[in-house]
């Protein structure tokens, strides 16, 4: 799969799948605008990408996506000129059922989960359209099934899947491709980002290694081709799907 020459938007790159999703796009050629909010985890990823592929360029953009969609187009197209891929991966999550959650929850994972997707994406969608190219938006097997206390996070992604298959079919005669991937459990700082220790984040990987067909949690490694796969020309007769990349959770009865 080659990216050769491409230019990527791709948020929360500051950690986790994001940061490893750089990596891969630069080795498969393409240059990419890291965007995040931490600089310090930003620069990590840029020393990854640099490594792994010195002829691609890694552009840093530190920005809030809820706050600064404009910036980020901006700086991507002053720095190369054009926008061929946009990756939607910058998310947060809550526990919380409907006895627990409330609005503010709600708000603040649909203003980084979604509404900020859509924002993003509706000003990126004109330069898509000149150059041809797709939207990759990172969902979650949340978004296809039910999974308890985690209400405002679960109906977050089920909003980006029907939004990635609505602007597939809007975007597909001009062009432009509009995919998600579907991780399930995959190992990074999500959930260390809402307060769990590292004792209590190894016993969530452990008790939900078991819900998976394959007996085990994911990887970023694991996710980060799939994200390139659609962005690239040999997913071009695929817009508007949802790519499981979940072990085999979808398919388990236990949740």
């Amino acid at each position: 799969m080659k990216l050769d020459g491409k230019v990527a938007i791709i948020t929360g790159a500051s950690s986790g799948i994001g940061a490893e999703t750089c990596k891969h796009f630069v080795i498969a050629g393409a240059h990419v605008a890291a965007v995040g909010r931490n600089l310090a985890n930003l620069k990590q990823t840029a020393e990854a990408c640099a490594k792994a592929n010195p002829s691609s360029k890694c552009l840093l953009i530190q920005a809030d996506i809820t706050k600064d969609t404009q910036k980020i187009v901006n700086e991507t197209i002053a720095e190369f000129g054009k926008i061929d891929i946009l990756v939607n991966n910058a998310g947060i999550t809550a526990n919380g059922s409907i006895l627990e959650a409330d609005l503010q929850q709600l708000d603040n994972i649909f203003d980084t989960n979604f509404r900020s997707v859509f924002q993003l994406t509706k000003l990126v969608v004109p330069h898509l359209i000149k150059s041809k190219g797709n939207v990759v938006n990172v969902s979650s097997v949340a978004g296809l099934r039910s999974f308890p206390n985690f209400l405002s996070y679960c109906i977050s992604k089920a909003a980006l899947d029907q939004f990635t298959k609505c602007v597939a079919l809007e975007m597909a005669p001009h062009g432009v491709r509009v995919n998600s991937v579907n991780p399930a459990m995959i190992v990074s700082n999500i959930y260390k980002k809402i307060g769990a220790t590292d004792e209590e984040y190894a016993k969530i990987l452990e008790r939900s290694a078991p819900s998976h067909a394959m007996g085990r949690v994911g990887e970023v490694h694991e996710v980060a081709p799939a994200i390139v796969f659609l962005a690239s020309d040999s997913a071009s007769f695929i817009t508007g799907t949802q790519f499981l990349v979940d072990g085999g959770k979808n398919c388990m009865c236990p949740r």
